[in-house]
């Protein structure tokens, strides 16, 4: 149950004078993160030496998403906060600023050299947060993850930073493998429409045009006009097959197929794609790895191309 921002601005204010418990039923120090992607890379470097919990789970999405009451006990008492940034938490900015100035708090993406981000056409000084969509640029986050982890258990450095090379490895081979099977997509093809724009950094990174029906936030919504236009776009340019997202509802998706049809024009739905979200729990679409090798894998097979059964390493939950 959410409740109003005064609320909750109270509470940091109030739960700042409570005993810190998260040593009561361990000694390991409390890693708090607001999505699945940072918890999950959190967990691949620090390992059994931290406990970490995520503000987010599978299909929660994390532009609109406001803290409950749990959240903000578990916020104000952890030992380190491991966020996005680049205001992907739009609506936690200012629970942020007043935990910042009494909590190690880490916006692990904007490690990223400025260079490489895509800035916001709209917005000065804004960019598209979704960098975990390619692999070599949420290595940067990793590195960022591992330092705060070092910071705050600096006699496991050795320990942790072997952890974060064993993922940087796994992430370095996930990239190969996205380059690899999105290449074998004919150029033609290579259209992804989605239900917002988190796919900027996957277009530029594999050569695909990218196009959402929302804005990089999901918090902007999608008229009558821009349905239309993207409905002429799937039928002038032949797209045959659009994709639906996790975090984000199928309502507008499902427009533009009803609005092709009644052109006479048939387009599907590719897959469900995992975009601000992860998949379930305790699965291997739960993971980072997983959850790009799914995305990557679902992409190039609806779009023609040429995909290893159930994915990189055979362990996605179903065939493609």
């Amino acid at each position: 149950m959410t409740f109003s921002r005064r609320a909750a601005l109270g509470l940091v204010v109030g739960a700042a004078a409570l005993p810190h418990v998260a040593g009561a039923a361990s000694t390991r120090p409390s890693v708090v993160a607001t999505t699945g992607m940072i918890a999950d890379t959190a967990r691949r470097i620090g390992g059994e030496l931290i406990e970490v919990r995520a503000l987010m789970g599978p299909g929660v999405d994390p532009h609109s998403y406001r803290q409950t009451r749990s959240d903000i006990v578990a916020l104000t008492r952890a030992d380190l906060i491991l966020r996005n940034g680049l205001y992907l938490e739009a609506q936690l900015e200012e629970l942020f600023a007043r935990l910042a100035k009494r909590s190690a708090l880490v916006a692990v993406a904007e490690a990223t050299p400025h260079e490489l981000l895509i800035a916001h056409p709209d917005y000065d000084n804004k960019f598209d947060p979704h960098l975990w969509m390619v692999p070599a640029l949420w290595a940067h986050a990793a590195r960022a993850t591992r330092d705060a982890l070092i910071a705050l258990l600096p006699d496991e450095a050795g320990t942790i930073t072997a952890h974060a090379e064993d993922f940087l490895t796994d992430i370095a081979k996930l990239d190969a493998y996205a380059r690899k099977t999105l290449a074998t997509v004919p150029q033609p093809a290579r259209v992804l429409l989605t239900a917002h724009d988190a796919f900027g950094y996957f277009g530029r990174a594999y050569g695909f045009e990218v196009i959402g029906i929302q804005g990089i936030s999901t918090e902007s919504e999608a008229g009558l006009h821009r349905i239309g236009e993207l409905v002429e776009l799937l039928v002038s340019r032949g797209i045959s097959a659009v994709f639906v997202e996790s975090s984000v509802s199928d309502r507008n998706t499902r427009a533009l197929i009803e609005g092709a049809a009644a052109r006479g024009h048939e387009v599907r739905i590719g897959g469900e794609l995992y975009s601000d979200a992860m998949g379930p729990k305790d699965s291997y679409e739960g993971t980072y790895i997983g959850m790009i090798d799914h995305n990557v894998t679902t992409i190039a097979a609806a779009l023609g191309g040429t995909v290893p059964t159930r994915g990189m390493i055979g362990r996605l939950a179903q065939a493609s």
